[in-house]
């Protein structure tokens, strides 16, 4: 998703007048016996053009699946979603310094998450913080930061509670993803095994999660609330659900940090039922605040919305191929310009050109190898 420490870093360190011709893009892949990727890699998008290099191994890791970006753009953080750390202690997390002229990364060093079955992660906007969504452990976690960018100690582990109406799915508490509001005082996680919400108290300084009493926020049975996504500029945010293909959209108390949710609608085409085998993934709001975009796996599609400015609320434009199979993350870049759909069950990223006055999608370019990509994440070439 688009990261708002990115774009401060982006204001600091480039002049009023620049604009990044080029992005080294990351991706976090899965490295099972089923694929054939070795860890971490990286292509180079040139911002004028869309054009994506090809991939190339940037770190050997194991099942990378998540990354996230520190601030000042300088480290780089990634997950091993096949960890348990009561089984591979200190195996979790690992820290990557980034040079952001070569786009070399450097292991510094590796970490424990504090749970199992982690799946998501956020830096907060000071860089002390690096917040963890444990699906397996059913909560969440925060890690303190150095100033060198390594790993610190674990400093809150805590835990949700309950069940849902999905037997199957939702039998525990399943946190899917961490986020940081805009003003890097809450942090929001969607879980999907008890259908809520669950907001935290953050201090960054302490690298600390507390529960805030505004929280939980309930969605309907068997929603399977998966990942979050806030307006750049406007008090709204939005929550996809993974089970019954929905996008939920929340008005956000900036003062008290409360989500209010004011409308529910369908991921798929108007009036067409869930096929079998589909599921939603990923959520992004477009950089200008006026398109929201989110991915259905099986059905192997990318929704596009319009954003009311006024209200928020959203309106359905199109559904649109990821040209490839299951698309279980997308980015859109810095600029607004490009969206990357990674189609991991097809090893492939495809490259689709934004409309900035309509929001539609178009593809563009061959489509880019890349082993079982789930996770992008873009830094400007210096």
């Amino acid at each position: 998703m688009i990261n708002r420490a990115l774009a401060l870093l982006l204001a600091m360190a480039l002049p009023a007048a620049a604009a990044p011709k080029e992005f080294f893009v990351y991706f976090g892949t899965y490295t099972n016996a089923k694929t054939a990727s070795e860890g971490i890699y990286r292509s180079r998008l040139d911002v004028a053009t869309g054009a994506l290099s090809p991939a190339e191994l940037a770190a050997p890791a194991k099942d990378p699946a998540w990354l996230a970006l520190h601030p000042d753009g300088r480290f780089l953080y990634a997950l091993d979603e096949s960890a348990d750390s009561r089984r591979t202690p200190g195996k979790g997390l690992a820290a990557y310094a980034l040079d952001p002229a070569t786009g070399a990364l450097t292991l510094l060093n590796e970490q424990d998450t504090g749970s199992s079955g982690s799946c998501h992660l956020a830096v907060d906007a000071t860089g002390r913080a690096l917040l963890v969504a444990n699906y397996g452990g059913g909560g969440v976690s925060s890690v303190a930061l150095q100033p060198d960018g390594r790993l610190g100690p674990v400093v809150s582990i805590i835990l949700h509670t309950g069940s849902s109406a999905n037997r199957a799915r939702q039998s525990a508490p399943h946190a899917h993803a961490v986020v940081i509001s805009p003003d890097n005082r809450f942090a929001y996680v969607p879980d999907l095994g008890i259908d809520q919400v669950v907001a935290y108290r953050l201090d960054p300084a302490q690298a600390k999660l507390a529960p805030h009493s505004g929280s939980p926020v309930k969605l309907p049975p068997g929603s399977g609330p998966r990942h979050l996504a806030f307006h750049p500029n406007a008090p709204f945010a939005y929550v996809i659900s993974e089970l019954l293909c929905t996008m939920t959209a929340y008005r956000y108390d900036i003062a008290q940090g409360t989500l209010s949710p004011f409308q529910t609608i369908s991921t798929l085409p108007p009036g067409e039922a869930i096929p079998e085998g589909t599921s939603t993934a990923e959520v992004q709001v477009h950089p200008n605040g006026r398109f929201l975009y989110g991915s259905s796996r099986g059905a192997n599609t990318l929704v596009v919305y319009a954003v009311d400015s006024a209200t928020g609320k959203l309106t359905h434009i199109e559904n649109v191929s990821t040209r490839g199979k299951t698309p279980r993350h997308f980015a859109l870049d810095p600029t607004g310009t490009w969206l990357l759909a990674e189609n991991q069950d097809s090893n492939t990223v495809a490259v689709f050109r934004v409309d900035p006055a309509t929001g539609r999608l178009t593809p563009t370019g061959p489509l880019v190898t890349v082993p079982a990509p789930v996770c992008a994440v873009f830094v400007p070439v210096r």
